[in-house]
């Protein structure tokens, strides 16, 4: 019994033959043998060999690697994200190579230069809060490798993108609030420079709309973060017209806001309703358990990876896809009486 990495070296050994007729007998070439093809075969099975993938992608030119840029590992959105791309890469018989930005422009760029230096063949990017310049993604395609945006996309780079639908679930979100009838209606945002900032603000602003109520400007607050909440939170709850309801941008934002909420002396839901966006594990270890939109973090790296591997493999050239996963609402007691 052979032991370690078994390499045809070892089969050409075990046998008394060259490696280039064992390399011929694996690929069933009409010169071998059949006698020989199977006395290799059997042995190859018998010891579990396997085909260097280095030397593979060395003589194919092919690496069978895609890289992935996400904002934050810990992030229980991305990590679902990253099990979706994984699942399917693996079944693909390719492999990832996980970047983290860190929410930062400059080691977005690194990293960009970092999976280009390790000769990915594509790369699955979300976009980090701080990128404003986009020319290392122009760099990306002038190297000719593929890139497929998800989640936060880039609209200035026309690639292929999988996207939920956030007009529609922070549409819903809202819609929501009010039904449960809340009013006086504050929507925790992100910065309008990233696309689910703009679309879930525009959900928001549309609900509102089609019930009748016309929200203040200052119903409108930059809080993405937990930092922020803590900033911002306090001085909304002590002011002459309380609000009602809180839709929040993400789930770590409405859990805050809802500690804070709580730590005033106010209720959840009875005083003030919150819903979030994500529906991640959080969602649930609040209390009460956090209403959400639901992202689909797993479909969303699913889809995205499909994508590239299509873009990879197959010979034609054709327009970027961009592929929408609808959202729904998961109603908790945060929102509900």
């Amino acid at each position: 019994m052979h032991k370690g990495q078994v390499t045809i070296k070892d089969i050409a050994k075990a046998l008394g033959i060259s490696p280039s007729t064992v390399s011929r007998a694996l690929k069933d070439h009409p010169d071998i043998s059949p006698a020989t093809k199977k006395a290799v075969n059997e042995l190859a099975e018998k010891w579990h060999y396997q085909p260097d993938p280095i030397a593979l992608s060395l003589k194919s030119r092919k690496s069978k690697i895609i890289g992935v840029i996400i904002p934050e590992v810990v992030h229980y959105f991305f990590s679902t994200v990253i099990s979706g791309i994984g699942d399917v890469a693996y079944n693909s018989n390719y492999q990832v190579m996980i970047c983290e930005s860190n929410e930062t422009y400059e080691r977005e760029v690194k990293n960009v230069h970092a999976l280009l230096s390790s000769r990915v063949e594509g790369i699955l990017v979300s976009v980090s809060k701080e990128t404003r310049n986009f020319d290392h993604f122009r760099e990306i395609q002038q190297h000719d490798v593929p890139i497929v945006f998800f989640d936060r996309i880039c609209e200035e780079i026309i690639s292929d993108r999988v996207v939920v639908d956030d007009e529609q679930g922070a549409f819903l979100a809202t819609e929501h609030l009010i039904n449960v009838g809340c009013r006086r209606i504050i929507h925790l945002a992100a910065s309008d420079h990233l696309l689910i900032g703009k679309d879930r603000k525009a959900g928001y602003l549309r609900a509102m709309k089609t019930y009748n109520l016309n929200p203040d400007p200052d119903w409108i607050i930059k809080c993405d973060t937990m930092e922020e909440a803590r900033k911002v939170i306090p001085g909304l709850l002590g002011g002459l017209s309380k609000p009602d309801g809180f839709f929040a941008v993400n789930d770590l934002t409405a859990a805050e806001a809802m500690k804070i909420v709580k730590e005033s002396g106010c209720r959840v839901p009875q005083d003030i309703a919150i819903v979030g966006f994500t529906n991640g594990q959080i969602a649930n270890l609040t209390d009460p358990p956090l209403s959400a939109v639901e992202q689909h973090g797993y479909e969303m790296g699913k889809e995205a990876v499909r994508l590239m591997i299509d873009r990879l493999e197959k010979t034609d050239n054709y327009p970027p896809i961009t592929r929408v996963i609808n959202t729904r609402l998961i109603i908790k007691n945060s929102s509900l009486h």
